[in-house]
């Protein structure tokens, strides 16, 4: 046998504690919170807080700060009281922690207190607490991990909000969800709140119609009707709801974005045959992305789309600074765009 053969690669280390979504969070001894999507850590740890309470109302709540910590504290608030309540305990900044909490977590792992839960919430954002952070994942401390991964996609925006209704049993019609999630397409928080604005507002299912009616005045959503108007060749109202969205107050960046978002869907789909289901999971989209984008196409070729793109690139630039006039850059991107005049014009 050559000893030149090529061995497969070696596979990261498996996590030997559970893994636990964010959305069906359960206590433990310890439970670590980690990633940097904060709304979806703050449901996990409130999850994790409801749980104890309606097991037993008499939780004592404690919260401490990992970058300022006094020492001794974690052993002090989670020994067990003279009622023998339960505690849970929430810590914040674990990847800014202080060496004295870092030792004294580590040695509390080796022997976590009965009755007690402690929640530790690291961001991800540096390599500060890894030593605690391996513990915990390699199973001491009889932890579990609820992972919060950033949100970016928008197509992971998209999964967020549908879930948001589908955990309250609220239906909602896909043209609204999408409404909805293009609105609120730079703030999860944001998008979030909106949800459950709806969930507890509306009584019966919610419509386009009452999206529209919410949230119609959303800057974003003005910028995704200045990409379509435009899209799709109607020079004038383009220009009017670009206007219209400046006046608003919406910021030129966010605009030029929405464009150049549906501008790169439209190249991706360009000139596929495969079923709207196959290609959305072999470019990491939704099926209803794949057909609007399609629909999209209609009436552009290979160069009017990439002289759009071009025109796009430009008024990126230029309202990132390279321009003094950011309006007319925007002006411009949209000509090209809706008239499907030569770049540059």
């Amino acid at each position: 046998m050559a000893s030149s053969a090529r061995r497969p690669a070696a596979k990261a280390p498996r996590s030997a504690i559970p893994q636990l979504s964010w959305r069906a969070p359960q206590p433990a001894p310890v439970v670590l919170v980690s990633g940097p999507e904060e709304v979806c850590a703050e449901r996990a740890i409130a999850g994790v807080r409801d749980y104890l309470r309606a097991e037993d109302p008499t939780l004592e709540v404690t919260d401490l700060r990992a970058d300022d910590y006094a020492a001794g504290t974690l052993l002090s608030v989670t020994s067990p009281s003279l009622f023998g309540e339960p505690r849970l305990v929430r810590v914040s900044g674990v990847e800014k922690c202080s060496d004295t909490f870092l030792a004294e977590a580590v040695s509390y792992l080796a022997a976590p207190q009965d009755g007690a839960t402690v929640v530790l919430r690291h961001t991800g954002a540096s390599v500060r607490g890894k030593k605690l952070l391996d513990a915990i994942r390699a199973g001491q401390g009889s932890g579990v991990e609820i992972a919060c991964p950033a949100i970016k996609r928008d197509s992971d925006r998209y999964d967020f909000a549908a879930g948001e209704f589908q955990a309250a049993k609220k239906r909602i019609a896909p043209p609204a969800l999408r409404a909805l999630v293009s609105a609120f397409s730079d703030d999860l928080t944001e998008l979030a709140a909106a949800c459950q604005q709806l969930i507890a507002d509306v009584p019966g299912d919610i419509t386009e119609q009452v999206v529209e009616r919410y949230y119609g005045g959303r800057v974003e959503t003005s910028a995704f009707t200045v990409a379509d108007t435009a899209i799709a060749g109607r020079y004038g109202e383009a220009l009017i709801a670009l206007r219209h969205a400046l006046a608003s107050g919406a910021d030129p960046v966010p605009l030029v974005a929405a464009v150049a978002m549906k501008l790169r869907s439209m190249a991706r789909v360009a000139g596929t045959r495969e079923s709207s289901a196959a290609l959305a999971a072999r470019l990491g989209m939704k099926d209803w992305q794949i057909d609007r984008a399609r629909r999209d196409l209609v009436g552009w070729n290979e160069e009017s789309l990439g002289r759009a793109i071009q025109a796009t690139a430009r008024a990126d630039a230029e309202v990132k600074g390279g321009s003094r006039d950011a309006v007319f850059a925007l002006e411009r991107m949209i000509t090209v765009i809706a008239t499907r005049a030569p770049y540059g014009a």
